[in-house]
């Protein structure tokens, strides 16, 4: 076997994980597998004798070749921002682009799109693919000090997203229960919750008529169905609720436990101490 064949060999080994650190950096199937081809290039004309870590030297090349792409694209927006809005293009590989999606969240995808190049560089490398910061120093230009704090940054910037995005898809479910209940939309609650929901109520909201605990979709489907007409969508203590607030003032407090997109849990909270310790924001609704 030639010596090129041999490297060719030891490249297609590699070939899923260079792939993997495109998609992760470019957010693109299509331009991931033109990162790889180019690091391909760039290992076919070089001189790889002395290399003891092939997959180390081949992950700062394909990442070098994405730092460019990122920088080129963030030029290219920086010229058509005053530009009309042009109708969106077709995606290519669209295939390829759900698989990425899935692999690592579109939300995810969303939040490192906003990134400038250098943080997107710094966390894809180091928070997902652990690369230590002297090496993405290297990669990026700058010490390893810069190089911690450009994925530092990205990170708050990330979890900040996050929790915004996850606060906003919580709102909307919250919401679209308020609707169902008010509209006695039996089939819309069972859809929202989930089968093994547990509703519970504090003793003050007891005195006033709720059930101490419901168990499962259709029971509390039951118990709200056609009710919570005068019930607000709010902010309790940051996260989607809704309260019962006559003249403004809580009364009632819902709060609600989410996974997967579905309500799992809910928490009639009417002690006097409890609702005032809690910081209420009525959004209307």
């Amino acid at each position: 076997m030639s010596e090129m064949d041999q490297l060719a060999r030891r490249f297609e080994a590699d070939r899923p994980h260079l792939r993997a650190v495109a998609q992760r950096m470019l957010g693109s199937a299509a331009e991931a597998d033109d990162a790889v081809q180019e690091a391909w290039l760039r290992l076919s004309r070089s001189d790889t004798s002395a290399v003891t870590n092939l997959t180390g030297w081949l992950t700062t090349v394909v990442s070098r070749v994405c730092l460019d792409m990122l920088r080129s694209r963030a030029a290219r927006r920086e010229d058509i921002a005053d530009l009309p809005e042009a109708p969106a293009a077709a995606e290519t590989q669209p295939e390829n682009e759900a698989l990425l999606s899935d692999a690592i969240g579109p939300a995810l995808l969303l939040v490192l799109d906003t990134l400038a190049p250098g943080e997107r560089l710094a966390f894809v490398l180091h928070d997902l693919f652990a690369v230590p910061f002297p090496q993405i120093a290297e990669i990026a230009g700058c010490s390893p000090a810069a190089a911690r704090q450009l994925a530092s940054r990205a990170r708050r910037k990330v979890q900040g997203r996050e929790a915004e995005e996850d606060r906003a898809r919580s709102r909307t479910v919250v919401e679209a229960f308020l609707a169902a209940a008010r509209g006695g939309d039996f089939a819309a609650l069972l859809a929202l919750l989930d089968p093994e929901v547990v509703v519970r109520a504090d003793a003050a909201a007891v005195r006033t008529g709720a059930n101490e605990l419901v168990r499962g979709a259709n029971a509390a489907a039951e118990t709200f169905s056609g009710r919570a007409r005068h019930a607000e969508v709010a902010l309790l203590d940051g996260e989607a609720g809704l309260v019962w607030a006559p003249g403004g003032t809580p009364r009632v407090a819902f709060a609600f436990t989410l996974a997967g997109g579905r309500i799992t849990g809910i928490d009639l909270i009417a002690d006097p101490a409890d609702l005032g310790a809690m910081e209420v924001t009525l959004l209307g609704g």
